[in-house]
């Protein structure tokens, strides 16, 4: 290992992004990696990493994705399907292990977020279906003795003669020969599936109930366990009294493991049950004591401070601001946030004969592998990964702490487990979407240019604890106190030396300043902290949305017409706005109901929404969301509003009712009575207009999420003139 001297300016440039966040580019294979980790059925094929074929002319996808809702397997399978000639429907869908061909290829890791999985193969996976449909004819020029430029495809078929010849029928000619890298792909005027709205290949699956997910998971001699875990996070364990425990129906062992006290069982109600009778004392941490209101006011004295980092600097802000014809100042906060996935974190792991397996959904099977081997200590060449459906991910899959628990529980027992985490336990000990305080002084001239632009956000990185769990994850072979320093070092960096771009990014990048200064100040109570759906741009779309419209209302400018003026150079957001503008225009709500506009740019997608919103009684209700949208080339455009409308939805849940609130350092949220999702009658009408610009596709699976709270917000305001600025919306806060 070599030590390299980078610059802030390197250091960005040798980074990616999971769900917005920072990893070190690495490779993950040595010098020399084993075959793909891929039962090869009989007679089957393998002309690389992605595809099996078989002489009755099936095709298995690898799928390099995890699929957490999302579609990517529908996504991906239709970018071969494409460039193959296969109906990407008839492909059947599986998982691989762990292995450097399956890396996502903007993030250098096997890991899936950041809405980048089409964006990322979109080229890659076209390629491997034009490369394996080229192999395929030359097999069958071989085979028939014509020509390839005599042969064609037909789903699935080589045509020759007018006659149709499955392609299964030219798989063992095909083994023999070698495969090109670069056989042409098609024009976009040629796509026969990319574009358009086909079915899901999930979609019988998961709509009979079929689709295995990780808590379907059962093996033979499967055992349960519950983990009793610390009310405040990090705090170890001082003692435990398990008597009353070990005497209930189907307890077979109660341990200590590094989080908690594991209750096993014969089945899970036995070992919930069990796990509640356990009686525990906790070491106090800094975190133990710190309360919800202790938080907010640390955060305003930080805000009041000169600490922190300047992230950007240009221009000359306090000379813009004098300048100006209308300057502004608002703050506006965001609470933490929890994840709230449908199926609460689980995991099962089975060790016999120095080896072990385990079954779970997560964003990133390789992190899996790494805290099995690290926990077991067993070698990762005996370690296999059995990845499921994710029941929801929103970036809380990608921290493996259940998988630690799971392995540690099943080293001492010597039993394969099933841990399975309570809804209680995934709202009380998981890792949270962080609180923000952001404050902005803004500027705008006599021609409606927003000339001045001056940032600040108060809060904690969710980078620093994403790399102190991922360390340890990807280099299990690291001591711990080496995975300790390298925590340590991003949080100096993230303090100290440079802004966590996954905690700032979105709350100054989409408009025109001419004098811009943006500055955080990092201020963490202990809390983990992790990226959440949609990752920085959660938060500071809502402010930098709400201050637009703010400043909009104090210039006297059409709001629409302000962004017009100011995203000159942002073309693609500009034609979202603009395009959506139209609409605006043409709106007309009913008696009662105003509009709301916001729009932001995410994970390379412009995204515009439009909210009409009533105000009765002191309480909000979003009638109607119109989402206007380019994120490329969008290869299944039913699945796009899909993912649009999930995003309101997510987002909105957020907007109306999302909140985490600490007493004594715990969380006091348990369950959906006091952690709201948005009911069904709460649910707008969403409309979503696709921008086709033909570029390559970007991201969808969070971009719609943004703009919903600020769009509402703005709403309200047109309803009520109260400005609403802090997280949940609320008229009686």
């Amino acid at each position: 290992m070599s030590t390299v001297n980078l610059s802030r300016r390197g250091f960005l440039r040798t980074t990616s992004v999971v769900g917005g966040g920072l990893v070190v580019g690495f490779s993950m294979s040595g010098c020399a990696e084993a075959p793909y980790p891929i039962d090869v059925m009989e007679g089957g094929y393998l002309p690389n990493a992605f595809l099996q074929l078989t002489p009755d002319n099936k095709i298995t996808f690898y799928c390099p994705r995890d699929e957490m809702g999302q579609g990517v397997t529908t996504g991906l399978s239709t970018l071969i399907g494409e460039e193959l000639d296969f109906d990407p429907a008839r492909f059947d869908i599986a998982w691989p292990g762990v292995h450097s061909a399956y890396n996502n290829p903007d993030m250098g890791v096997q890991a899936t977020g950041g809405s980048n999985s089409i964006k990322a193969h979109w080229t890659q996976l076209r390629q491997v279906g034009a490369n394996t449909r080229a192999l395929l004819l030359e097999a069958a020029s071989q085979d028939l003795g014509v020509p390839t430029a005599n042969l064609s495809t037909d789903d699935g078929h080589v045509v020759a003669n007018a006659k149709r010849y499955p392609y299964g029928q030219f798989v063992a000619t095909a083994a023999g020969l070698q495969a090109p890298e670069a056989a042409p792909l098609k024009s976009v005027s040629e796509f026969k599936f990319i574009g358009k709205e086909m079915p899901r290949v999930d979609a019988v699956l998961k709509s009979t109930g079929t689709a295995q997910f990780g808590i379907d998971v059962d093996i033979p001699g499967m055992v349960h366990a519950v983990v009793k875990r610390s009310p405040v996070a990090g705090a170890s364990l001082k003692s435990f009294d398990a008597s009353r425990a070990e005497q209930m129906p189907g307890v077979t062992d109660i341990l200590e493991i590094s989080n908690g006290v594991a209750v096993v069982a014969e089945t899970y109600w036995q070992a919930k049950t069990a796990a509640d009778a356990v009686r525990t004392e906790w070491n106090d941490t800094p975190l133990s004591g710190v309360n919800s209101a202790q938080v907010r006011a640390d955060y305003a004295a930080a805000m009041a401070g000169e600490d922190g980092v300047v992230d950007k600097d240009e221009g000359d802000v306090e000379a813009g601001l004098a300048a100006a014809d209308t300057v502004h100042e608002a703050e506006y906060w965001a609470p933490y946030l929890a994840h709230a996935a449908l199926e609460p974190m689980n995991a099962v792991v089975r060790i016999e004969d120095g080896k072990a397996e385990v079954w779970s959904g997560v964003q990133g099977v390789v992190g899996a592998e790494g805290l099995v081997a690290r926990a077991s200590g067993i070698d990762p060449e005996n370690i296999r990964v059995h990845n499921a459906y994710l029941g929801g991910g929103f970036g809380r899959r990608g921290t493996f702490g259940h998988i630690t628990e799971a392995t540690e529980i099943a080293v001492a027992t010597g039993k394969p487990v099933q841990l399975l985490w309570t809804r209680e336990d995934d709202m009380r000990h998981g890792v949270y979407r962080p609180a923000s305080l952001m404050r902005i002084r803004a500027g705008v001239d006599s021609d409606g240019r927003v000339t001045t632009w001056d940032a600040k956000r108060v809060g904690g990185n969710q980078t620093t604890t994403t790399v102190g769990n991922m360390i340890p994850a990807l280099f299990p072979g690291l001591g711990d106190g080496v995975a300790d320093f390298a925590k340590g070092t991003a949080d100096s960096i993230f303090t100290s030396w440079m802004a966590d771009p996954s905690s700032l990014e979105g709350l100054y990048e989409d408009y025109d300043f001419e004098h811009l200064k943006v500055a955080h100040t990092t201020v963490d109570h202990g809390l983990p902290l992790t990226f959440w759906r949609s990752v920085g741009h959660s938060y500071t779309a809502f402010a930098i949305e709400s201050m637009i419209d703010e400043l909009a209302h104090e210039a006297g400018i059409d709001p629409v017409e302000l962004r017009l003026m100011n995203t000159q150079n942002n073309p693609r957001l500009n034609n979202v706005i603009r395009v959506a503008g139209e609409h605006w225009k043409k709106m007309q709500p009913s008696a009662g109901r105003h509009l709301g506009f916001a729009a932001h740019n995410s994970f390379a997608t412009d995204v515009a929404e439009i909210a009409e919103v009533s105000v009765e009684n002191g309480q909000i209700r979003v009638h109607k969301v119109l989402c206007v949208l380019d994120c490329g080339i969008a290869v299944n455009p039913d699945i796009v509003r899909a993912q649009i409308e999930g995003g309101v939805m997510y987002g909105l849940t957020a907007a109306l009712h999302g909140a985490i609130e600490l007493e004594g350092g715990a969380v006091k949220e348990s369950n959906f009575h006091n952690y709201p999702i948005l009911r069904m009658n709460e649910a707008p009408e969403v409309e979503v207009i696709i921008v086709d610009s033909g570029t390559d596709p970007t991201g969808v699976g969070e971009p719609g999420l943004p703009p919903i709270a600020p769009a509402v917000a703005n709403a309200v305001f047109a309803a009520t003139g109260q400005r609403l600025r802090s997280l949940p919306l609320s008229l009686n806060a």
